[in-house]
């Protein structure tokens, strides 16, 4: 790993990393918990919302810390073994996904050695389905957005880098 690259990433991660928890900052500060302490920005589509999550994604597990601790700690090893390999230059979308998924892990890994549970704020309904979606934040986003572009580069990338090596 060249140490721009390094460097590129951290920046990246911490800036993330910082945007998440301020953002779950103003959360705390400003918005009740539940559903009576919404903020409604656009009526039967999007609210910002002050809900603690004790599991994991749509709630699953509630309250097994523990597990989820020890989880978020082999994932961050294996995003950290994944992110030596990184090349923004030449493996953007690879570099960008770990880097990502690191940002994403770290973030909502925080909320839980803090307070125990995550903070999820960002809650919209999808109108044509009628579907309320689970309620999330910006760790989660940076998770979503950073596996994406990690699946597609190796399904679309990888083999074709390899090629251009042999």
């Amino acid at each position: 790993m060249k140490r721009k690259t390094l460097h590129l990433g951290i920046l990246i991660a911490a800036s993330l990393i910082a945007l998440d928890q301020i953002t779950k900052a103003l959360i705390r500060m400003f918005v009740d918990e539940g559903d009576e302490g919404a903020i409604v920005l656009i009526p039967s589509f999007l609210q910002i919302n002050h809900h603690w999550n004790e599991g994991a994604a749509w709630g699953m597990l509630p309250g097994a810390i523990g597990f989820f601790i020890a989880i978020t700690l082999v994932a961050l090893g294996v995003f950290g073994y994944l992110f030596w390999d990184a090349d923004f230059q030449k493996k953007p979308l690879y570099s960008i996904g770990v880097t990502l998924l690191i940002a994403g892990t770290l973030g909502n890994f925080i909320d839980r050695l803090v307070f125990a549970a995550v903070l999820d704020f960002i809650d919209f309904v999808i109108p044509i389905v009628r579907y309320d979606f689970p309620i999330f934040n910006v760790a989660d986003i940076c998770l979503t957005i950073g596996m994406t572009l990690f699946v597609v580069d190796i399904l679309f990338f990888e083999k074709k880098r390899s090629g251009e090596n042999a």
